[in-house]
């Protein structure tokens, strides 16, 4: 006979029911109990030394360049990450121009002032022109952002190209909801002061951007929350243009999840922690693949 908690309601002694505290297929476990609880995300490291912050901040910020070469995130000489300086904090690393993602070393990276000039780091000090105009931009009016991240990536271009935000279709795509931006124009190359504040104000305080016949913005205050998020937005406009295609090949649409339900999706996975804590796995597998070399 299976346990009475698995079959019925609990009873008073005069016969009465009265409603049952047990969980449905786990006897004699309280509901409350049984409800599964998500981990405690580890935290990021700190530091009370800032060079030694910078040190390894821009530690990952290298293997952040290796996971997108890896990806393929590269297209020719476009495409840059930036990683606010925490010794000076109205500076940035970033890439130099016309290295490739998959050769970044640590020594690389260039630092670059909010006017647009190279004060220190690699012997390659060329700076790409659009990288300071958008990234600049975004970390002088959002202070929060550690880490900004843009490149041509395949399926964010395509996406772009309809000029529209994705929608809730996956629970990957929920932690976007509502904390997803759409930049409505396209001048050419960002090479004008202008153009990278209106990117920076349509940013506003979300996490990520949709650039019209351009690609991907993401943002955040961990260079892994930065990449993670970008490397899910590509992901999400992948699914959506193939759900899209599928679904209308048979005349339908795809299933939209519901307002409350991708609300609360987000509030577990699409939170910064989130976004550094789902981030671990890629870093550790391009340091087992790469070993020290983006180290130096």
């Amino acid at each position: 006979m299976a346990p009475p908690s698995a079959i019925s309601s609990d009873h008073t002694s005069n016969g009465d029911e009265i409603p049952s505290s047990a969980a449905p297929h786990e006897p004699g476990i309280s509901e409350s109990k049984a409800k599964v609880q998500m981990p405690k995300f580890p935290q990021p490291p700190t530091f009370v030394d800032k060079y030694a912050e910078r040190d390894y901040l821009k530690g990952r910020l290298a293997a952040a360049f290796r996971i997108f070469g890896k990806y393929g995130y590269d297209e020719g000489v476009a495409g840059h990450i930036t990683l606010r300086d925490p010794v000076q904090p109205d500076t940035f690393w970033v890439n130099p121009f016309g290295v490739a993602f998959s050769l970044i070393k640590k020594s690389d990276l260039i630092q670059v002032d909010h006017e647009g000039n190279v004060i220190g780091g690699g012997e390659v000090r060329l700076l790409n022109s659009a990288a300071f105009m958008i990234h600049g931009a975004v970390h002088k009016y959002r202070p929060d952002v550690l880490c900004a991240a843009h490149s041509h990536s395949i399926y964010g271009r395509a996406f772009c190209s309809l000029g529209r935000k994705i929608d809730m279709i996956t629970q990957d795509s929920c932690s976007f909801y509502n904390d997803l931006a759409l930049y409505e124009s396209f001048n050419g190359i960002v090479l004008a002061e202008k153009e990278g504040n209106d990117i920076a104000a349509c940013l506003g305080n979300k996490k990520a951007a949709l650039l019209q016949n351009h690609g991907l913005l993401t943002v955040g205050s961990t260079i892994e929350a930065a990449v993670f998020w970008f490397i899910s937005l590509e992901k999400c406009c992948q699914a959506q243009l193939a759900a899209d295609a599928a679904a209308g090949g048979r005349g339908r649409e795809t299933i939209k999840i519901q307002d409350d339900d991708a609300a609360f999706t987000y509030k577990t996975i699409g939170l910064p922690i989130a976004g550094f804590f789902s981030a671990k796995p890629l870093f550790d597998v391009i340091e087992k693949e790469c070993g020290s070399d983006y180290m130096q």
